[in-house]
């Protein structure tokens, strides 16, 4: 099968990537206009407020203290590398359960909207602040972690843990597609 065949057959997976990477460049585009002249929105009271924040680092600010160029290079690289074997995996691996494909392709267009952030504006913008109010549980994770707030985030870090999740749920499902198939072959013998 040649890749122009295995793109085709892929094609929604591919377009799912791709519009994870359009949703992603607009809302940070967005949130870079409108954030940064009004200020923080509160958004769900006690859960989520849009808070306007660039990560020079990668995940969680690691790395944001390195100088460039090591720091630049690691953040750039390691995604392009990270795209470039999962867009060929997709297009390439033998055929797999659907969500398998589908969390590789919101890992691709998530790694792809941080990744333009990276070489665009030189830092990945964040603006997505989620946290704990009630009093309960915002003491606890402030002792425990010394805030109530998860690290401020965006699109492409939340289709990149979705994509991430798909796929776990996929390993601990046991291989669905190789069951099935296990599953046809006994029942023409029987």
């Amino acid at each position: 099968m040649t890749m122009v065949e295995a793109l085709r057959r892929r094609q929604k997976y591919f377009l799912l990537a791709a519009g994870v990477l359009l949703v992603d460049q607009a809302s940070k585009v967005a949130a870079d206009t409108l954030l940064r002249r009004e200020g923080p929105t509160r958004v769900i009271p006690g859960l989520l407020n849009l808070w306007y924040s660039r990560n020079r680092g990668g995940l969680f600010g690691y790395f944001s203290e390195w100088g460039d160029p090591w720091r630049s290079l690691l953040l750039t690289l390691f995604p392009l590398l990270a795209i470039a074997l999962i867009a060929w995996f997709l297009a390439k691996a033998e055929e797999q359960h659907g969500s398998t494909l589908a969390g590789l392709a919101l890992i691709l267009g998530g790694a792809g909207g941080n990744l333009v952030d990276r070489v665009v504006r030189g830092e990945v913008v964040d603006f997505l602040d989620v946290y704990a109010a009630w009093p309960p549980l915002a003491e606890r994770l402030a002792s425990r972690f010394g805030t109530a707030h998860w690290p401020t985030f965006n699109i492409a870090d939340s289709a990149i843990v979705v994509g991430a999740g798909l796929l776990i749920l996929d390993i601990l499902r046991g291989e669905p597609a190789a069951r099935g198939v296990e599953q046809e072959r006994e029942q023409g013998r029987g």
